[in-house]
């Protein structure tokens, strides 16, 4: 229930008139110090709306008395360490990949600078921690499986001009036959040499069936993948003989890789990086572990 306003007699606190199961609301007044600190917060909002940029307008905010700008600084530290880095970064750019890793400074900065562009550029796709992501078309560059070649020279090359992108005529290209779609291949064919390959990385499989698609694997998959599944890094053709799959190496996933093929792609930095970021990503990668 409200009650009306209660005014004190001397020494009382005075109510709001507001009571509930007895109890009532005291009308105490706000502290002194407080009050004026909440005015100045105001007095201090409206002088600093004045003075820098504040009010959104349909394009920009209102850019204040002082012209400050946090971008402008933002931009001026850019260019501070841009200059501070511009001997070591010509150094970078003048040397030959090899020679790199043999210069404690020039190897130290490449090193530290390719991780920040990992982080920044490749991190998405091959994760933070350089493990790819398991079956799903983005390797695993801290092992020694390269489809491509793992020296500094090819993951630059690589880096430099991506895989199967339409942006880049240098770009790696490798284009595996859709054995199954265009009727390359009938399914018990596809079956049989599905079973072949999961003998050739020592998985379980159909012994029969492996037999007969040791004779389909000869015929039409040897001349990438060589006889024994070793790969050709000439035309991106990758190792079938070990147990590192980028798509995966179930026979649901061979089977639809033979019948569909796979066509990863991969951007050229080119365009976005510079040479010098270009050769740091790539001396970063090599020296994850899985570098030649």
């Amino acid at each position: 229930m409200a009650a009306k306003k209660h005014d004190a007699k001397p020494g009382e606190v005075p109510t709001t008139g507001h009571t509930w199961d007895g109890i009532q609301e005291f009308d105490n007044p706000m502290p002194r110090w407080w009050l004026w600190t909440f005015y100045g917060c105001i007095a201090f909002a409206l002088i600093y709306s004045v003075l820098y940029p504040a009010w959104p307008l349909v394009n920009r905010a209102t850019p204040g008395l002082l012209g400050h700008s946090t971008r402008a600084d933002v931009a001026m530290e850019l260019e501070r360490f841009a200059a501070a880095n511009a001997d070591i970064r010509a150094r970078l750019e003048a040397a030959e990949l090899t020679a790199i890793s043999a210069d404690p400074e020039l190897n130290q900065y490449a090193v530290n600078a390719g991780a920040a562009v990992f982080r920044t550029w490749c991190a998405q796709c091959h994760g933070s921690g350089a493990a790819g992501v398991q079956a799903s078309g983005y390797p695993n560059l801290l092992d020694n499986d390269w489809i491509w070649g793992g020296d500094i020279e090819n993951i630059h090359l690589t880096v430099t001009h991506g895989i199967r992108n339409a942006t880049d005529d240098e770009a790696r290209i490798s284009d595996m036959p859709r054995f199954g779609a265009d009727g390359l291949l009938e399914k018990p064919q596809i079956d049989e040499v599905v079973q072949f390959v999961r003998q050739l990385s020592g998985q379980e499989h159909d012994a029969a069936l492996a037999e007969a698609g040791a004779v389909v694997y000869a015929d039409n998959c040897a001349g990438c993948h060589g006889d024994a599944g070793e790969g050709n890094r000439d035309v991106g053709a990758p190792t079938l003989s070990d147990a590192i799959w980028l798509y995966g190496g179930s026979v649901e996933a061979i089977t639809h890789t033979v019948t569909y093929a796979r066509a990863g792609v991969m951007p050229d930095w080119n365009e976005r990086l510079d040479e010098a970021d270009i050769r740091a990503v790539a001396v970063y990668v090599h020296g994850l572990g899985g570098g030649e």
